[in-house]
């Protein structure tokens, strides 16, 4: 059984960093897209971040370009998210999801981890 654990969510002022975790288990992950969503209150799941679990074409949402970074640790079986310069914008549940490639016929989701940024 497969099981997506996030950590590292919680209170931080705007301007500051965290850094999100999420470690898998439960199969290999090779072949699979890793990555972040969101999802702030009163609106819909957004794409954050992701990167090819060979550490290849990591991709990020304009909204955060240049202020997260997402990189894995194959060893660990653990994707990162480092987030810098958060704003309230950044305000949100994050989730970790685990997509096989091509076909996407493997889609797995954490339970998410809040993240507040107050102003």
């Amino acid at each position: 059984q497969v099981q997506l654990v996030e950590s590292g969510g919680g209170l931080v002022q705007a301007g500051g960093s965290l850094r999100l975790s999420c470690t898998a288990s439960g199969k290999p992950f090779s072949n699979y897209l890793v990555g972040w969503f969101r999802q702030a209150p009163g609106k819909e799941r957004e794409f954050v971040a992701s990167i090819r679990w060979s550490g290849f074409s990591p991709d990020y949402s304009d909204s955060v370009k240049g202020r997260f970074t997402i990189s894995r640790d194959n060893a660990k079986n653990t994707v990162y998210l480092q987030m810098n310069s958060l704003n309230s914008e950044d305000t949100a549940v994050y989730y970790c999801n685990f997509r096989s490639t091509p076909s996407g016929i493997f889609n797995y989701w954490g339970k998410g981890t809040l993240v507040t940024v107050s102003s």
